[in-house]
């Protein structure tokens, strides 16, 4: 089934959908103040080791160290492989020691970002092990035959003198020998010039920082499936243009500028889904409805008939309602970035057939998402458990903090989110009418931040729609309140 991305950037964020079928299954949000770092290699440096955890604190040059357990030592990784004991990280790492790792998840509230010295470097067809010398191919390849095929090609491609070993990804599948060798060649490239780096650079800096978000869109989400490839920036798709022809030339001529009247992303609906993403209920077309909560430790996902009395009979009812939440379920998981565990609460079923068949149903919705996905059967208790691979902030954890007015029981939409979507909101006005001037009326903190870090951004604004905008507190207003007064 094919899909269209839809690319909107602008000079403080930009913002990447995925729609299929006319409805968004994916957000993805990078903003130039505070990137990701996963995929990042750094010479850090040991500053603190904790026996008893088994762990250490690396300086990389972030606000908060970054940690490293002793499974993540590409030591011990080997020594796993091959039956041998884990050696104690006490005895492999000392406190001022450098060494090069890679970022393998961000910062997540409290928690420093997790490393490895597992080394990895993807690019769109393969994934480079600089350390490990072994070939491995995507588990979505599951043809043996063609798993057989892959791995003698790039065996053939490779130099005499490769220490190192690759993954071959799921973009491989219908991959000539010559893209592959042009994948090959470039993350080759790449780690030699890490390698240099490393020689020159002291500890803490960085030594190679990942892609942008729209060029990962390019590397790692485009596939056979996907339509277009929108970019409502003439720079960007420029440049993306440029990066395409040079390292995926497959999908070059996917990608167009955007130049619509309509921002881009009214075009799909999508700023009204965000808004939806940050509920904790789901509506579903029959009536009834899911119950997201996201905590520290888990999500819960609880399904409840609602209103929705289709079913010839109770358990008919209950059975439609599940098999309904199921394929919800998965496209929210994509949506709202949620990982970790999650344990599903779907409606009693006495039915084993039924109970069979929702699992089978859920299965086959979350086959589409790009994450590693395991999901348990029904336990005892009645409840699915199963879990996603994060990496990353979940969207709400992006877009909101916790609310200071309720004890952070819930959560309010940060002050720089409500800026942005005022400057969004001025830009859309600017089209529509021709005022002398806009004001905005807002809480003080949200008239600071854009006296302070977002001047330069509200500047650029008013340069470019052509009228003055001027600024007022409204002390009643709270931190999601505002109002744009054209004069």
């Amino acid at each position: 089934m094919a899909e269209d991305i839809l690319i909107n950037v602008t000079p403080f964020e930009t913002r990447v959908a995925v729609i299929e079928q006319g409805a968004v299954q994916e957000l993805h949000i990078e903003r130039s103040i505070q990137r990701g770092h996963v995929g990042n290699i750094y010479l850090g440096k040991i500053v603190r080791v904790l026996p008893g955890m088994q762990s250490a604190f690396v300086d990389i040059g972030l606000d908060r160290a970054a940690f490293i357990h002793v499974a993540d030592l590409r030591q011990n990784r080997s020594e796993r492989s091959s039956g041998a004991a884990v050696t104690p990280i006490e005895k492999l790492l000392f406190e001022g020691q450098s060494l090069m790792v890679q970022v393998i998840k961000d910062p997540l509230g409290t928690k420093g970002a997790r490393l490895s010295t597992q080394i990895s470097i993807a690019g769109r067809m393969l994934v480079y092990l600089p350390h490990e010398p072994h070939i491995g191919i995507s588990q979505k390849i599951e043809s043996e035959e063609e798993r057989a095929q892959l791995r003698e090609r790039l065996r053939n491609l490779m130099p005499e003198d490769e220490a190192g070993g690759y993954i071959v990804r799921t973009q491989a599948e219908v991959a000539t020998d010559a893209e592959l060798d042009g994948d090959l060649t470039y993350l080759r490239a790449i780690w030699g010039t890490i390698q240099e780096n490393a020689k020159r650079q002291a500890a803490p800096s960085a030594l190679y920082t990942d892609l942008t978000l729209p060029q990962r869109v390019l590397r790692d989400m485009v596939g056979p499936n996907t339509g277009s490839i929108q970019v409502d920036s003439r720079t960007t798709t420029q440049s993306l243009s440029e990066w395409a022809q040079r390292y995926t030339p497959s999908v070059h001529d996917r990608i167009t500028h955007y130049s619509g009247d309509r921002p881009l992303f009214d075009t799909a609906n999508v700023d009204d889904e965000i808004a939806r993403a940050l509920s904790r209920r789901v509506d579903l077309k029959s009536g009834g409805y899911l119950i997201i909560d996201q905590t520290e430790a888990l999500t819960t996902v609880d399904v409840n008939t609602g209103g929705f009395v289709g079913g010839r009979n109770f358990n008919d009812t209950i059975f439609k309602t599940n098999l309904e939440a199921a394929v919800a379920l998965a496209r929210q998981l994509r949506l709202r970035n949620l990982g970790g565990i999650v344990i599903l609460d779907f409606i009693d079923m006495e039915n084993p057939g039924h109970r069979a068949s929702v699992l089978a149903e859920l299965n086959k919705a979350l086959h589409k998402d790009r994450a590693r996905v395991t999901v348990s059967d029904f336990s005892q208790l009645g409840l699915v458990e199963m879990t996603r691979k994060r990496t990353q902030d979940s969207l709400a954890h992006q877009l909101c903090e916790p609310c200071p007015t309720c004890q952070s029981r819930g959560n309010v939409k940060t002050a720089r989110t409500v800026c942005y979507e005022i400057l969004r909101e001025i830009l859309r006005e600017s089209r529509q009418f021709n005022p002398k001037e806009f004001r905005i009326l807002a809480s003080q903190a949200i008239v600071d931040l854009f006296l302070e870090e977002e001047s330069a951004h509200l500047a650029l604004l008013s340069d470019f729609v052509g009228k003055s905008i001027s600024l007022e507190v409204e002390s009643l207003y709270s931190q999601e309140q505002y109002d744009i007064v054209l004069t």
